[in-house]
């Protein structure tokens, strides 16, 4: 085991890339979060909500075809409008390492812009997340239909794909909860994946990652999930582990079968190194001995009692119907 210094002169090139309206918030909410290390880039067909965008830059895409007044719900307008600008996109994305994309799917800007902002992406040579969102069944089939066949899509120009299925929301959402608090919990969901992995990168910590390290497993990891898990108090690892490998987030399956995991530990200075290794060994025994496991520890000096676990497991298969 390697104890290294990161040295952040070279830190690799990471991006966020928020896709549509549902993008556009889950940026604000990384940028309110306090994540750095990063830049933001919002992109959008409404010139409303680029107004108010946290983001360090903000694109406005399709001017000519939607004059900034948002995609009207049709991803077909969202793909025309991208097509028009893709170099602007192109620039923007020039000697990035690694680009997120975060979109809600089933709208008309998310779903039809993100996979070519994806292709983009892979074009310029950078190693590409997409993290979205499927709507709640109450959205309706239309937009359901639509998410799925933009997943679908995005699936092909992405290494690692994680959906986040909203309808499992309902699970850590209570009766009382508002429609503004659970898309709110949608976005958290975005910002903990998106954070799981980058803060890897950026951030130092007892057991530093490089961007090699991820690659590793993000590179062609095909389609992900994702679970986290915070506890505080006696046998915080344990049971921030646990808990993360029987998250709501994660599909009725286990995460025995990944091909590969990254795992983040987050804490405070107070964090053991016997606190990683617990946490660390009850995943790896989740996932099987033949999975690539790599995991990092991240010091949050907000954290002074909790330890939370994020773990992000590639290597699974979609189908049509968007499950595993």
């Amino acid at each position: 085991m390697t104890f290294q210094i990161i040295d952040f002169e070279s830190c690799a090139s990471i991006k966020v890339v928020g896709v549509g309206g549902a993008g556009g918030n889950a940026i604000n909410r990384m940028v309110q979060s306090g994540m750095h290390g990063v830049e933001f880039v919002a992109v959008n067909t409404d010139s409303q909500d680029l107004e108010v965008s946290a983001a360090d830059h903000c694109l406005c895409i399709g001017e000519s075809v939607t004059r900034g007044l948002g995609a009207g719900a049709k991803p077909e307008i969202g793909r025309q409008s991208i097509e028009e600008d893709r170099e602007k996109v192109a620039e923007k994305l020039a000697d990035t390492d690694l680009v997120f994309i975060t979109a809600g799917m089933g709208g008309g800007t998310g779903t039809g812009a993100a996979p070519v902002v994806a292709q983009i992406a892979k074009e310029e040579g950078a190693l590409t997340v997409g993290i979205v969102t499927e709507p709640f069944q109450f959205e309706g089939f239309p937009r359901m239909r639509n998410a799925q066949a933009g997943i679908a899509e995005l699936q092909e120009h992405v290494d690692t794909l994680i959906v986040i299925k909203n309808q499992r929301l309902l699970q850590v959402c209570s009766r009382d909860t508002t429609l503004e608090e659970a898309f709110a919990k949608a976005d958290e969901v975005l910002l903990q994946a998106t954070r799981g992995i980058a803060d890897l990168i950026t951030i130092p910590g007892m057991i530093n990652l490089d961007f090699n390290d991820v690659r590793t497993v993000i590179t062609e990891g095909g389609d992900a999930i994702i679970g986290v898990g915070a506890h505080r108090g006696e046998g915080r690892a344990l049971e921030a582990a646990k808990k993360a490998i029987k998250s709501p987030l994660i599909e009725e399956i286990s995460i025995d079968g990944a091909k590969g995991a990254l795992i983040n530990i987050s804490a405070g200075a107070n964090l053991t190194l016997y606190e990683a290794n617990e946490a660390a060994s009850i995943i790896q025994e989740a996932a099987g001995s033949e999975a690539n496991i790599i995991f990092g520890t991240v010091i949050d000096e907000s954290m002074v009692d909790e330890l939370r676990v994020t773990v992000i497991a590639t290597g699974f298969h979609l189908n049509k119907d968007g499950k595993f």
